[in-house]
């Protein structure tokens, strides 16, 4: 009995080093937006927080929210505002992120699209008129 309780323990310990180090990887998204940027200009806003939870602004400036997880060198959404079907979207994310980072993907539907992470969470705390594409 006291093996296994050990054995349980030790291996508790194990899970939560592996995923204090996963949340390490995209430690720099904590605090800070990630945007997408589509063909057409319109951005879409997501916050992560570490507690495996996001929220953010869409396209047409609509309120999302959901849960993320780590797979690999991927995050996956799960959209849960508005109610969706039930699936996750995965997506690399840079192994190497930092403020100001940008790097191309595509989005659920497979449109490409330019993510960037933005220091600050200005707007989801202010959830301020529509999103628009930074000038330059």
């Amino acid at each position: 009995m006291l093996i296994r309780t050990a054995l349980a323990v030790a291996a508790s310990f194990t899970a939560l080093n592996a995923q204090a180090a996963d949340l390490s990887r995209i430690a720099a998204a904590f605090g800070n937006t990630v945007m997408s940027v589509y063909p057409d200009g319109r951005t879409q806003k997501i916050w992560l927080h570490p507690d495996g939870n996001w929220d953010g602004v869409g396209r047409s400036n609509q309120a999302l929210a959901g849960h993320w997880t780590l797979k690999d060198d991927r995050v996956c959404l799960r959209q849960t505002k508005p109610p969706t079907l039930p699936f996750s979207y995965c997506a690399a994310f840079p192994t190497d992120p930092h403020i100001g980072i940008t790097w191309t993907g595509k989005d659920f539907a497979g449109a490409p699209i330019k993510l960037t992470v933005l220091k600050g969470m200005a707007e989801a705390r202010e959830a301020q008129g529509p999103t628009q594409p930074p000038p330059r």
